[in-house]
């Protein structure tokens, strides 16, 4: 079914992960795509080798989405070629982890930075965007870690916490124009972003977990693209967990 056909998506982080899982679905369902990348080249021309076949309704632009100048001029050119906006998908996100008491300053500002200030930035360029049109569709990928905290992820937590009080308050000034903002809150999923803890530590966090695996960014993707269908009209200012039950 190409439900998105003649859509226009930006997504960030859209070239590993949860971010490439999105992207890949959405461009299946006929989508056109603006996807973002920070810094990972190498992955970045792959994806895009393996989706040589969508032509042009794939993009790929790299971004540091903190960057308030750089997403402004980004947004000018994605404004100048599509006109509007239909999806905003604030995916990009990065961990560094530590005790509070041995984080770097650098580390704190940065998680939040790209986490939760690089989601205001591409929403603030947007909304407007999709003002346009009067139909727009924003979500942002949090965590469970917002509320639930991990030893050594303060600053990612609060990140997460952060991206739903946005969310809540965006969600309520643009609903009248029909756009709507929720999150999606994948909790343990198989990606690279929890590749790098060791072994014994991903063992007891699948002990966490009711069903008993970690989910697929697939079954990440399929959630997001619910929430930017036309059928979730009616859905906005919600946090839709996909965990196993966590």
């Amino acid at each position: 079914m190409l439900e998105f056909e003649g859509k226009k998506a930006v997504v960030s982080g859209a070239t590993r992960g949860i971010g490439k899982a999105i992207t890949e679905a959405l461009l299946a369902r006929g989508a056109t795509v603006v996807g973002l990348y920070g810094g990972n080249r190498q992955a970045a021309d792959t994806f895009a080798a393996q989706q040589a076949h969508c032509g042009p309704r794939l993009q790929l632009r790299h971004l540091d989405v903190s960057d308030y100048q750089a997403a402004a001029d980004c947004f000018a050119d994605l404004e100048d070629e599509f006109e509007t906006l239909d999806i905003l998908v604030n995916n990009a996100g990065i961990r560094r982890d530590a005790v509070l008491a041995m984080m770097k300053e650098e580390d704190w500002r940065r998680v939040l930075d790209v986490n939760l200030t690089g989601g205001y930035i591409l929403s603030k360029f947007a909304v407007p965007l999709m003002m346009k049109q009067k139909y727009g569709r924003i979500v942002f990928i949090t965590s469970p870690m917002g509320h639930l905290g991990f030893s050594g992820q303060s600053n990612y937590a609060a990140s997460k916490a952060g991206q739903i009080g946005l969310m809540k308050s965006l969600s309520k000034e643009v609903a009248k124009r029909k756009i709507t903002v929720n999150c999606v809150s994948p909790g343990f999923i198989s990606t690279g972003f929890i590749d790098d803890l060791p072994e014994v530590q991903l063992k007891e966090y699948k002990k966490l977990v009711p069903a008993g695996r970690f989910g697929t960014p697939a079954e990440v993707a399929e959630a997001v693209l619910f929430l930017c269908s036309e059928g979730a009209a009616y859905i906005n200012g919600a946090v839709l967990e996909i965990t196993g039950g966590l």
